[in-house]
């Protein structure tokens, strides 16, 4: 899998040289795409796809805030 440690390889190169504004901005676009796919899903499927987005958003959100707040601690210790 070539291709995807070199797209992975890519990733980590970004990350090292992004700031929190450059991670802000990914987040912004990010929300915006997904209100746009949000707007086209038809009435009858939304409770389900809003459920999904749910889990999806805290299984993610959740370890997130765990290293930030992680991070945040570790300058007292």
């Amino acid at each position: 899998m070539k291709v995807i440690d070199e797209l992975l390889d890519l990733g980590n190169r970004y990350a090292e040289k992004s700031t929190w504004k450059d991670f802000a901005l990914t987040k912004f676009c990010l929300c915006s795409m997904g209100v746009a796919i949000g707007m086209s899903v038809p009435v009858k499927y939304r409770k389900p796809v809003l459920a999904g987005c749910a889990v999806v958003f805290a299984a993610t959100y959740i370890p997130l805030m765990t290293k930030v707040y992680q991070t945040a601690i570790e300058k007292f210790d």
